[in-house]
């Protein structure tokens, strides 16, 4: 039930964002994600195509990077830029420099997961789904796909939620948030 928290963000073209472009549709997914993480790196294409299959049905994506870009350059704008185009991101995706956005939102890791209804009331707070790099199972989404479905169809969002465990956010130095994971 915590309320999506508001920002504005650029992407790589130089395009701000914030959370109110997206009101008036039925459901939000803002993604925490990175272009070095290697959870990330493993579900990235079946999210793009997620992201493109459940755009018709009226849910909207935003990704987010927050990773400190000095300590890791493949993190910058530039290149989450290139990396959106590289994958077929359809959606947008930010770059948090300040880290203001990631705290805001209680984001501990990459990918994490916050998906909202149209009252932007958060309803899922979870992992893709059990594919983890090495453990062999497949990249299906099914646990995001389940909390999306639901909330589409205006029926409860499943109350077991596995939370994400990925990389931490990288954090600049100082900047740590005071919570410790979810």
């Amino acid at each position: 039930g915590t309320r999506a928290a508001d920002f504005i963000l650029p992407d790589a073209r130089g395009v701000l964002h914030k959370l109110s472009d997206f009101d008036g549709t039925p459901a939000l997914l803002v993604a925490f994600i990175s272009n070095r993480c290697p959870f990330v790196q493993l579900i990235r294409s079946d999210l793009a195509a997620f992201a493109r299959d459940y755009e018709a049905r009226g849910l909207r994506v935003i990704a987010i990077n927050s990773n400190d870009t000095e300590a890791h350059p493949e993190e910058s704008l530039a290149a989450v830029g290139r990396e959106a185009e590289a994958i077929g991101y359809t959606f947008p995706y930010l770059k948090d420099e300040a880290q203001a956005v990631a705290k805001a939102y209680g984001a501990a890791c990459t990918p994490d997961l916050f998906l909202f209804d149209g009252a932007r009331k958060l309803a899922y707070h979870g992992q893709y789904d059990d594919a983890r790099p090495g453990n062999g199972r497949p990249v299906t989404g099914k646990d995001l796909r389940a909390a999306v479905d639901a909330l589409l169809a205006n029926k409860p969002v499943p109350a077991q939620q596995h939370p994400s465990l990925e990389c931490n956010i990288k954090w600049k130095p100082g900047n740590e948030p005071v919570y410790f994971g979810h």
